[in-house]
């Protein structure tokens, strides 16, 4: 719990040295797209940090900015689950990844800072592909900074479903396009 607690501070302290040194408020551009891609990194919780140790993951995130303070985001790529030793061997619990489908929002409440949420389906890719695999109700809060390049969030994704609920508390860093 200590770890969660340092990346979150080490978040928060970054997006207030970026809001604090960014004199020009950027928000998100009304009536425009924008494609990001981002790298995620996390702290698994529930039943995933029994097995696993951190989550590393990229995303491609589509954004239509409604108003000057208000986007709607469209969000998938890949998180990938890395595995712990099983307790008294050498040998590793089956790796899995998940495949995130959402949709939500992101309110810049303050120029350049922002809460959000998505919302969707997380399907689990095992070593055999899709095959075995469960498909989750995935629920994404969170926060960050944003200006016309880099996003910087914390968030954290919940999953759920199939008698194994599970997410991680994470960081993503992301540089984004205009379209």
């Amino acid at each position: 719990m200590k770890t969660v607690s340092k990346l979150i501070t080490a978040a928060f302290t970054v997006a207030a040295l970026f809001f604090t040194t960014n004199v020009k408020a950027q928000t998100t551009p009304a009536n425009k797209f924008d494609l990001n891609l981002g790298i995620e990194t996390g702290i698994p919780t529930g039943v995933a940090s029994t097995f696993n140790t951190f989550i590393l993951g990229g995303t491609v995130r589509l954004q239509y900015g409604v108003s000057n303070n208000f986007a709607l985001t469209f969000t998938t790529g890949g998180d990938h689950f890395f595995t712990k030793d099983m307790p008294g061997t050498n040998i590793r619990y089956s790796s899995f990844g998940v495949g995130p489908i959402k949709a939500g929002f992101k309110e810049f409440f303050i120029p350049n800072i922002y809460v959000g949420a998505e919302g969707g389906i997380g399907r689990e890719v095992t070593q055999k592909g899709f095959v075995g695999g469960a498909t989750k109700l995935l629920i994404e809060p969170g926060v960050g900074y944003a200006n016309k390049r880099w996003d910087f969030g914390i968030n954290y994704e919940s999953l759920t479903g199939q008698n194994d609920n599970y997410g991680f508390v994470g960081l993503r860093v992301a540089y984004g396009f205009s379209l």
